[in-house]
């Protein structure tokens, strides 16, 4: 697979003059997103280099966004009119060893926190399946990693800067600011721009993964809670075909001074993979990270695909709904009935589980959840036909969608699985009282207000 350089602006950023749009930065080339599925609604992109210059465009500017890594399928980051690039703003801010947090400068992506923490002895508390997303895109989206006792990664955010619409400065910590800060965390580009985010961090650790093939679902039947506390971060993908699941990704943390016990050559029916396999079994694994219990440093290990190469397939779409743990195999068999209307169109599914948080806007709010993705061909047309179908058939479980991925959920319908967003608004309109940050998809999904 060819690497994918993600940013294709880095190089234009840093040599464009401060304030001056990056406008027409390749030939007939619009503005897209990371998997080239969506085109941003405007090529007029700022970069800013302080705090000083994001103050200023905030300022100058009636409608404003910023648009970070661009791993979102969807408009939530989109502007019609203006979008603020902090790109260049990815610095390690400060290391506090005695608080055990990190502050961070909110582009920094965590493929390049995370070497750093390790190499001073310390980490993170779980990572997406891939690294090359920035902190604060992931947190203000409550992006996630999988593990029965562990929250996505917005729950590792402990302070945050933001600017508000008046271009003032205001800091939020989670020991201080209760319920601003719990409404704050998971802000989904409403509340202004982030500027910095502290992280709680924890003493480094090794970690391991193996893969089992082919496990039966009747198996995820009768031993789901198991398999799913099987090792620190647990994924299952499956192509909802043959009755299986087609992969088990178990990642164990090893502790300092346990003993390592080698894995069995079989879990619950499946089979221990005799070499590195891809999530999609017809993909090289070449980009994959490090498996057969091979023990690595926890960065290396958690996320599925390395810094250093193209994540996942390549162009895909993705979608994603979040339904309570207590009903997840329900939830599994429901989206199991769908898989002839489904495979057609699919590339593979991941099941994980996140634990439950505070955080008001976040999917997995007051609910231990199972998360069940979809990785589809970039096939628009006819994905929007099918997401109806499983929206539908998980409907008795009150789903969630991701916020950064694909839905066709009425608004109506999404808002009402938010009992904490009436008091989002209100905190929306302190902070921005003329809707400078809002664009459709906000006004459509928060508000109701298509068009």
């Amino acid at each position: 697979m060819e690497k994918r350089t993600f940013l294709k602006l880095s190089s234009t950023l840093l040599a464009t003059p401060v304030l001056s749009p990056l406008v027409g930065l390749v030939a007939d080339e619009k503005l897209k997103n990371w998997a080239g599925n969506y085109e941003y609604s405007t090529d007029r992109l700022y970069p800013a280099k302080s705090i000083g210059q994001v103050q200023e465009l905030i300022k100058k500017y009636p409608k404003v966004k910023v648009l970070g890594t661009r791993h979102c399928f969807n408009g939530i980051a989109d502007s019609k009119d203006n979008l603020l690039s902090l790109k260049a703003m990815d610095d390690v801010v400060a290391l506090d060893t005695k608080a055990h947090t990190v502050t961070v400068d909110a582009s920094m992506k965590y493929g390049q926190l995370a070497p750093y923490l390790d190499g001073k002895g310390f980490a993170l508390h779980n990572l997406a399946s891939l690294p090359h997303i920035s902190i604060a895109g992931a947190c203000a989206t409550a992006t996630h990693g999988s593990g029965v006792k562990n929250g996505n990664l917005s729950t590792a955010v402990s302070g945050m800067e933001i600017i508000t619409a008046a271009g003032e400065i205001r800091t939020l910590s989670r020991a201080k600011d209760g319920d601003a800060f719990r409404a704050a965390v998971v802000h989904l580009g409403a509340l202004g721009v982030v500027t910095k985010v502290t992280l709680d961090i924890q003493p480094t650790f090794l970690m391991r993964q193996y893969v089992y093939e082919n496990l039966p679902m009747a198996q995820l039947k009768d031993h789901f809670e198991t398999i799913a506390s099987a090792g620190y971060s647990v994924s299952l993908f499956t192509d909802w075909q043959k009755g299986r699941i087609n992969e088990v990704w178990i990642k164990q943390r090893i502790d300092k001074g346990a003993k390592v016990e080698p894995a069995a050559p079989t879990y619950f029916g499946a089979t221990l993979a005799k070499k590195n396999v891809h999530p999609i079994v017809e993909l090289s694994a070449v980009n994959c990270t490090e498996q057969m219990g091979v023990p690595g440093p926890w960065y290396e290990r958690m996320p599925h695909f390395r810094m250093g190469f193209t994540p996942s397939s390549g162009k895909e779409l993705q979608s994603e709904y979040f339904v309570p743990r207590k009903n997840a195999i329900e939830a599994i068999l429901a989206v199991e009935r769908l898989r002839d209307q489904v495979s057609p169109h699919l590339m593979i599914s991941e099941l994980r589980t996140i634990d439950a948080d505070n955080l008001w806007m976040s999917p997995c709010y007051k609910q231990p959840s199972l998360a069940i993705h979809f990785t589809w061909k970039q096939d628009w047309a006819a994905v929007r036909k099918v997401l109806p179908l499983i929206e539908k058939e998980l409907a008795p479980f009150s789903p969630r969608p991701h916020w950064g991925k694909l839905f066709t959920m009425a608004p109506a319908q999404l808002q009402s699985r938010y009992e904490k967003l009436p008091a989002f608004k209100q905190i929306v309109q302190e902070y921005d009282p003329k809707g400078k940050f809002r664009n459709a998809f906000l006004s459509t999904n928060l508000y109701g207000i298509v068009g």
